[in-house]
């Protein structure tokens, strides 16, 4: 039988709605309920296409003496995090403090009746593997909370009003540091320090892509010529792009991968990575003119494109799960490839499996995972890739979280703009999808967050929807030059100003529940360091001091941060950089601007904006005024290099 969560349109949510469990979604319901009946609360907390949610659903939530205990003793809710990333940052700012480190999902959160957190752990499996409160299995822990909750534990209590206190102790910035190009060197130290020189990348494993680091370095070596920048950057494009976190066969980046050589994917696809991936290698291509980056971002888009698009519309993210399996779908046996070649006339076989790297023994699980180890690519490649598509085709797709995201849809947008400079047709693509983002997400004057694909959104806009749309809306301008781009913008970010905006700090989200916003590039661009670029980008081509005064306030705010660790800080640093050096305007007419888009989008410098004038000549501008002109679209470059 269904429970309450048979109503609600998140996908997520919409997977628990047969457990046992007595769900709630988020809400007063479930609140008054557990303070009516002195209740203790547990909050799950994960998303659709996350496969540690999917074990402990079967382990924990699909368990019935699980269950029993949990509708005995708690009021449970369950949240998408991607429906509601305010409750997630929350939530993870309690697994934080209570635990001294980063969290991640599922998320497990045990409340007071009156909802204040007490306990907070990640993946807790039924039974108990050791004597200590880490090592407690869901059965043995949820009976202990709830008799504790029960005969009214005044520790209890007393450990959630600390918690309480702390969450909401309001933090004052460290005396501001002034802005200055001297971070780079620090920045430079700390990455160092960080990077695995033998596959490249920040980690050894679990091992994440960390676009907003790698853009930097190339926003870097365009700026300084810095070759330990370009070295790291192109070896951990180069290491990514062999296979394995990158699908070689349909395309797309997995979320990371689980090993240090980026071989063996955690097999799930997000639209925020693949987006931010596919404006880094695209961006990549025009610095060094590797073809290699340019059919790895076209790879990118299209695997979007071909899966994961419905009326121009982008989908969320596809699960790493199949037919009850991890990577079920993307893994290949030996036999049926060397089949597959075989029935096709392929000669030299066996050299072909090699170039693959599809052994009898496999690469994972004793199943193949497709990999070029030299980092060539195998001659016939697109023939074979065809005949390795037709063997998934047969095999079951994993589950797609058909939502739609205003904030990953506006990484992808400008992703797709920034490809549109090189192949037209993504430019075209990029437009259509930004006007039914917005035909779908702003209504009567509202911004949304999510909704389901052909649903009415819910769940009203956050920073990063404003600040990503609005990254979106101006790189539209700079692609097309119609003003109502740059006008929606300029709307969007003040919306921004007025709702989230106070001092130089940001809340991430306000009225119901209220959050701060990171600075910190995490999981994606900080949209804090996303709303610099905005108003910075403002400033310039509105000719408006007032945004460029908040962009400038927000870096000084977080200025001694910035200035001590770099390294956490990427996208802000690349735009204290811009601050510093100012943007580069180029003017001409439409027709001009639009024929020499790829030229203009190889210039060295990296922050560069355009504008529509009747000119026929080139105008080479900085914030304030015109310093040359030129009808030769070839020295631009020179022009500009000799302003920095």
């Amino acid at each position: 039988m269904s429970n309450r969560l048979s109503t609600e349109d998140s996908p997520y949510l919409q997977q628990h709605k047969n457990n046992p469990v007595d769900w709630f979604a988020w809400g007063n319901e479930a609140f008054a309920k557990a303070e009516k009946e002195n209740k203790a609360i547990f909050i799950s907390v994960g998303y659709s296409s996350c496969h540690w949610c999917h074990v402990m659903e079967e382990t924990v939530f699909e368990n019935q003496e699980c269950a029993d205990i949990l509708n005995e003793h708690f009021v449970c809710i369950k949240v998408d995090r991607e429906e509601r990333p305010d409750i997630d940052k929350h939530y993870q700012e309690v697994h934080m403090l209570l635990n001294r480190r980063a969290g991640g999902w599922p998320t497990s959160i045990f409340c007071t009746p009156q909802n204040k957190p007490f306990f907070a752990g990640t993946y807790i499996p039924p039974e108990s593997r050791a004597g200590s409160i880490e090592g407690m299995g869901f059965k043995e822990l949820t009976k202990l909370i709830g008799e504790k909750i029960s005969q009214n534990d005044e520790e209890i209590y007393k450990n959630a009003d600390e918690v309480e206190g702390f969450l909401s102790h309001e933090e004052h910035p460290k005396e501001a540091t002034i802005l200055k190009e001297d971070f780079v060197k620090n920045f430079m130290l700390q990455v160092k320090n960080n990077y695995e020189t033998k596959d490249g990348g920040f980690s050894i494993s679990p091992k994440f892509p960390h676009a907003s680091t790698l853009g930097t370095l190339l926003t870097i070596d365009k700026l300084y010529d810095d070759k330990a920048a370009k070295a790291m950057l192109l070896h951990t494009l180069n290491s990514m792009k062999k296979g394995g976190m990158y699908d070689l066969v349909d395309g797309g980046f997995c979320r990371y991968s689980v090993d240090s050589e980026w071989k063996v994917p955690h097999f799930e696809k997000m639209l925020y990575d693949n987006a931010l991936l596919c404006e880094l290698y695209t961006n990549a291509y025009l610095t060094y003119k590797d073809e290699t980056y340019l059919h790895v971002a076209k790879e990118i888009a299209d695997f979007w494109f071909n899966f994961m698009t419905e009326d121009d519309l982008f989908y969320s993210a596809s699960d790493a799960d199949s037919e009850g399996e991890e990577g079920t779908y993307f893994i290949y046996s030996y036999d049926e490839v060397y089949q597959a070649l075989n029935e096709n006339s392929y000669e030299n076989i066996e050299d072909i499996l090699k170039q693959l790297s599809i052994t009898k023994d496999g690469n994972f699980e004793g199943k193949n995972i497709i990999r070029f180890e030299n980092g060539e690519t195998p001659e016939n490649y697109e023939d074979i890739k065809i005949l390795l598509s037709n063997i998934r085709g047969k095999r079951e797709y994993p589950f797609i979280d058909k939502k739609v995201q205003t904030s990953w849809s506006g990484m992808m947008i400008k992703a797709l703009l920034a490809l549109g400079n090189i192949d037209k047709a993504y430019k075209d693509k990029a437009v259509k999808s930004l006007n039914a983002l917005l035909d779908t997400m702003y209504i009567d004057g509202k911004l949304y967050h999510t909704t389901l694909i052909h649903k009415q959104p819910k769940v009203e806009a956050f920073l990063e929807d404003y600040a990503f749309l609005s990254q979106a809306l101006i790189a539209a301008f700079n692609s097309t030059q119609d003003e109502v781009y740059l006008i929606k913008a300029q709307h969007f970010a003040n919306i921004a100003l007025e709702e989230f905006y106070k001092n130089g700090t940001w809340k991430f989200s306000t009225g119901e529940f209220e959050t701060k916003a990171d600075i910190a590039d995490n999981t994606y661009t900080s949209s804090v360091s996303i709303m610099i670029d905005v108003l910075l980008s403002l400033g310039t081509l509105l000719e408006d001091d007032k945004y460029t005064h908040f962009a400038f306030k927000t870096l000084e705010y977080n200025s001694y941060e910035l200035g001590r660790r770099p390294v956490i800080y990427p996208y802000m640093l690349s735009q204290t950089l811009r601050h510093l050096k100012g943007d580069r305007v180029i003017k001409s007419n439409q027709t001009n601007l639009e024929t020499n888009s790829f030229e203009l989008a190889s210039l060295e410098y990296p922050f560069i904006q355009k504008k529509a004038t009747n000119d026929m000549k080139y105008m080479i501008c900085g914030d304030k005024s015109c310093f040359s002109n030129t009808n030769n679209i070839n020295k631009i470059n020179d022009i500009i290099t000799d302003t920095f």
